[in-house]
This record gives C-alpha cells, structure tokens and sequence, in this order.
C-alpha cells in the first residue's frame, strides 16, 4: 500500500520505539517483569517478554496498558502529519483485540491459514512452533478478525500473490469513495 501513495502507520515499528533502551516505556516493562527481559545490553528481550506474556493473559493486559497508549499516540501524531487527501493505513496486529475497529473507514484483514502462520513464525523469525502456537492462541480468531473486516485478503500464497490483490484493492479504492483512514489487522 505504501508502494501505493498511501501513509502507513505500522504499530509493531510504533511499540518497538515505546520501548527503546533509555525510554520510559521500557523502564515500566522492567519494573512490571523484571530485568529477566532484558538483554545484557539493556535492550528489551523479546523472546524472553514473549515467554511471559503469551502463557500469561494477565501479564499481557499488564505489557500492553504500559505499551498501548505510547503506541496510540504516536500513531495520532503519525495520522496528523498526513498530506491532506492521503490514503492514511494503520497496520495493528491486535485491531480486532484492542478494540479499535470501528475508527476507521475501512478495515482489511490479511489472513493466511494458521499451519502457515507457524511455519513462518519459525522459518522466518526463529521462532519454536510452541512460540509459534502461543502467540496465535492469544490472537483473535480468524473468524473474529473476519467479523470486523471490510474486505479479506487471502495471503496464503506467495508474497507476490498478496502484493497483487493489494494492487486490486488500492485499483479499486481510488474508483470508490472509500479512500480515508484504513486500519488493517
């Protein structure tokens, strides 16, 4: 989309700057899970915040009220520095479980069959298939995201494949009206 003309707003960029070394953010993390989740350079380690959080429901709603709202608003700032006109596109992984659907025009969810979602988990990522398992647990169903979609895209191909239905929905939008803000999950 960005390929497209449009402004994107990526809230996994957004949270990691949250909790850059020096920052508060990081320093609230610390605080509320130790200094096991660093690394010994001082950065924030995620593999070790990860194995916290996605076996934990309550230390995930702990990581993410001290991650969510320097998110948001930085994301504001983002959405306010816009070129008037501009196609504006919030990339949030947990749309649909922070419950921010509903302030955008239109919302469109990437979906790719669960096995495949592991497999790049670990192939792409490092990551173990419990890891993997662990972090889709704690998502939102497929069905959920579904729900709240304006339109699904179907990424369970190649990445040149989902690059031209992105092409099909951006061809198709600046035919329509519903250009706007677009929050994608």
């Amino acid at each position: 989309m960005a390929a497209r003309g449009a402004v994107v707003i990526d809230a996994d960029v957004l949270s990691r700057y949250a909790l850059q070394p020096g920052g508060e953010g990081l320093a609230e993390v610390v605080e509320a899970f130790g200094e096991s989740v660093l690394t010994a350079e001082g950065a924030l380690d995620r593999a070790a915040l990860g194995a916290i959080v996605f076996s934990d429901p309550e230390a995930r709603r702990r990581l993410n009220s001290i991650v969510h709202p320097r998110v948001r608003q930085q994301a504001r700032a983002l959405r306010e520095q816009a070129p008037p006109g501009s196609v504006v596109v919030e990339d949030i992984p947990l749309l649909v479980e922070t419950g921010q659907a509903d302030r955008f025009d239109l919302v469109v969810v990437v979906q790719a069959p669960e096995e495949e979602r592991v497999r790049r988990i670990v192939e792409d990522r490092d990551g173990t298939e419990a890891d993997a398992r662990a972090r889709i647990e704690a998502q939102a169903t497929d069905a959920q995201r579904a729900e709240v979609a304006d339109v699904v895209l179907d990424n369970s191909g190649s990445l040149e494949d989902l690059e031209a239905r992105v092409d099909e929905l951006m061809d198709r939008l600046s035919r329509s009206d519903r250009g706007g803000l677009i929050g994608r999950a």
